[in-house]
């Protein structure tokens, strides 16, 4: 029995599931369903975009904001944290499939335009052509034309190659070629974006860490939200970071240390790695740390003020000239007779608490004053004041300790600590896709729109009257214009040539 008579005798239930299948597959792998789902991923990030996200600073205050109907809706469908829901994650699945089976589909074809070009062609097909033209040629033969016309094409950019076939001789010059490949090397960008966008979701994390110059610690804190609930917890680090310093430079050095007033954060830790020792670096806004998959972004400062450095003037009780000294956060000198001075700690606005210890009334600097602890060289630390506004001589916070009187003269502004965002990326997953699947997207969409596959043939005969004949055709997958201007160019040369 044929096989056509296997179709048409073969069972009802059989021949449609075959059809439906070819007809599905050809479905998901089409073009038109590929943009589709494009269009609706670009809507959906459009959407991320307009509706806060709840892993972004803010987010609090924009959720007490909404109305119930719109955090029970906007809930409901995932729209606070829309690039993990499963039907975000699912369309780039789809997609990504979509990609995959378009590209088996037509690679073959696009492939034969380089492996297998047309080097010959009908006189019919060339006339048929938008770009074509006829040329009489007397006193030279085919192989003379074939000559003159490869090398024309050939001052045009344009390869050539000379064919012999039975009934003629054929001339095929192209550029561009690889422009055909152009589509898939946009497929494999995409893929590899999508691919570590997904990577990173699995096997990353965000987190906070908080940094105050002087303290050491081995965890973060991975976040998890829960709509308007932020959650914390410890995570073990296989390092320890301790913070050496903290930095806020300022546009207006007066001013507070608000984000309006600020150009750079700046924070200083060293890593101590028991598999790989001690390593120092700093993170600002624009010089993140990557650290064995770990990569540390400035997030925020806690904004209390506090004081990178303190300059203090030492005023004899009897007399002598003034003695001025300079401490950094977390460090301490030592004076010409031998006494230490270390910086315990600074109050923006300098109150005594209820329970009697040094305390702030607020984050700002109303009343500043470093706390000092001094040891003189045979006797026992004693904690010190040292303001920067002039305090009655009766107070007894502001008598003369151990010989001298103190103030402070001058001091950097810092906040109180830095939080430092960590995101965890084990396999380099999004270096991957935002560098080498960003960049190559953007490259291969300008070589596949700005390069064109430009194609040109002759065919050279001798006719009956005994003259050569070239029928000339050029085509472009790409530019039409611009392939017109090539071959007014080489109908120019050729003109010149014949003249």
């Amino acid at each position: 029995m044929s096989a056509a008579e296997e179709t048409i005798n073969a069972p009802p239930s059989r021949v449609p599931k075959a059809a439906l299948l070819n007809r599905f597959i050809s479905w998901i792998s089409s073009v038109r369903f590929g943009v589709t789902l494009l269009c609706i991923l670009v809507v959906l990030s459009m959407v991320g975009m307009l509706i806060l996200q709840q892993n972004v600073s803010g987010f609090d205050a924009y959720y007490a904001s909404l109305t119930p109907a719109e955090k029970t809706i906007y809930g409901a469908l995932g729209l606070f944290d829309i690039y993990h829901t499963w039907y975000f994650n699912l369309m780039l699945l789809v997609l990504s499939l979509n990609i995959v089976l378009a590209s088996i589909d037509r690679f073959p074809s696009a492939w034969s335009y380089i492996a297998k070009p047309k080097l010959i062609a009908t006189r019919k097909w060339l006339e048929a052509k938008k770009f074509t033209q006829t040329r009489q040629y007397h006193g030279k033969g085919v192989q003379e034309v074939a000559d003159e016309l490869a090398a024309v094409f050939k001052s045009k950019g344009l390869k050539p190659k000379i064919t012999q076939a039975a009934d003629a001789t054929f001339v095929f010059g192209e550029s561009g070629k690889w422009n055909r490949l152009g589509a898939y090397v946009v497929h494999v960008a995409l893929i590899v974006l999508f691919m570590g966008h997904w990577v990173a979701l699995q096997t990353g994390f965000d987190a906070d860490v908080r940094m105050v110059p002087g303290q050491k610690t081995e965890q973060i804190q991975l976040i998890e939200y829960n709509l308007d609930k932020k959650e914390r917890y410890n995570v073990q680090l296989p390092f320890s970071i301790t913070c050496t310093d903290i930095q806020q430079q300022l546009i207006d050095e007066s001013g507070p240390i608000d984000v309006p007033n600020t150009l750079d954060w700046r924070t200083e830790v060293r890593i101590a790695d028991p598999a790989y020792g001690t390593y120092t670096a700093d993170v600002s806004l624009n010089k993140p740390l990557t650290y064995r998959g770990y990569r540390f972004f400035q997030a925020q400062s806690i904004p209390i003020g506090n004081a990178r450095t303190v300059t203090i003037s030492l005023t004899p009780e009897n007399s002598g000239p003034v003695e001025t000294i300079k401490i950094q956060r977390g460090g301490f000198t030592t004076l010409s007779d031998g006494t230490k001075v270390e910086y315990a700690d600074f109050q923006p606005d300098f109150t005594i608490g209820p329970n009697g210890q040094p305390d702030t009334r607020s984050s700002d600097y109303r009343n500043p004053a470093a706390i000092l602890n001094v040891t003189p060289p045979d006797g026992q630390a004693t904690r010190i004041f040292a303001f920067a506004k002039e305090i009655g001589g009766n107070a007894p916070i502001a008598a003369p300790k151990l010989g001298y009187k103190w103030r402070l003269a001058e001091f950097e502004k810092s906040p109180y600590a830095h939080v430092l965002s960590i995101k965890y990326d084990p396999y380099h997953a999004s270096f991957i896709a935002w560098y080498i699947g960003g960049f190559g997207l953007v490259g291969a969409l300008g070589f596949v729109f700005f390069v064109s596959h430009r194609r040109i043939w002759a065919r050279i005969a001798t006719t009956e009257d005994g003259s050569t004949e070239a029928v000339i055709a050029a085509e472009s997958n790409r530019n039409p214009n611009g392939m017109e201007d090539k071959f007014n160019q080489i109908t120019q040369a050729l003109d010149k040539e014949e003249s």
